[in-house]
């Protein structure tokens, strides 16, 4: 991959859950626009799990290769005060935060059990925790230094099953759609001190771990009113959008990354 415009030059990114996947997708991409970026995951070779191949030893090397700064810091982001050291490790060694990309999450319990009427306490509060509060915990602790330095991206990542009403994973469709709501009012609290917050509502990417856990999902085109599945790329390049000059005039919104499908449901 070549570089980018550098618009993102002399800007720290945080993407959570960026070991492999979509989240290795955004960090790629701010670091092909120059942003120096800080690679989060429960684990840092998580890319391992799935066979994702890597174009180097570590997807921070993979960062480095553009030029740019690149650290990586295992945390779990569902617990508080890992987020808080983090973030204080970050400023420490970086000098700042500028973006914040907050993907860490999934749908990593059965989507059969998460039916609203008798989903497991167990199931519910694990599907919230690594979602919602996760999402809560990265923007409460990046949003003091955003708003010093009077600027500032944040990126939540829902889904297109925060839309809908599938009877099954109720437990993850309620957690991204809380996911949205708290974009939106985050945007209206931290818009006075330059700070954009946006999310992005993805449908059927073919990372590395749905192509495992749903190899059916690469057959999927025909059902799509673009006509194929999407990719990690097609979410990264919305990544950009809402991390650049390209939507300074937009805060508060969530964009669906979908192909169209969610036209099907209308």
């Amino acid at each position: 991959m070549d570089k980018l415009e550098q618009k993102l030059k002399g800007k720290v990114a945080l993407v959570t859950g960026s070991g492999r996947g979509l989240g290795r997708a955004y960090a790629l991409r701010l670091a092909r626009l120059g942003a120096d970026v800080v690679i989060n995951d429960i684990r840092l070779d998580s890319a391992r799990e799935f066979n994702e191949a890597l174009t180097a030893a570590t997807v921070m090397d993979e960062c480095r290769a553009f030029g740019v700064r690149s650290i990586g810091i295992e945390a779990d982001v569902s617990q508080k005060a890992l987020v808080d050291a983090m973030v204080e490790r970050i400023v420490a060694e970086m000098g700042s935060l500028d973006i914040l990309v907050n993907n860490a999450g999934g749908m990593l319990r059965r989507p059969e059990t998460g039916v609203a009427s008798t989903m497991t306490e167990d199931d519910l509060r694990f599907t919230l925790d690594i979602n919602l509060m996760s999402t809560v915990f990265c923007c409460q602790a990046a949003a003091p230094v955003m708003r010093k330095k009077g600027w500032g991206r944040i990126v939540n990542v829902s889904s297109q099953a925060a839309l809908g009403g599938n009877p099954r994973g109720v437990h993850y469709g309620i957690a991204k759609a809380a996911v949205i709501r708290y974009t939106r009012s985050l945007a209206t609290e931290l818009g006075p001190f330059g700070i954009n917050v946006n999310c992005i509502a993805p449908a059927l990417i073919l990372s590395s771990r749905a192509l495992v856990q749903d190899p059916q999902r690469k057959n999927a085109g025909p059902t799509i009113p673009l006509r194929r599945v999407g990719v990690p790329e097609d979410c990264a390049k919305v990544v950009e959008f809402f991390c650049t000059d390209l939507s300074d005039y937009v805060t508060g919104q969530c964009l669906g990354v979908c192909g169209g499908l969610i036209l099907n449901a209308i």
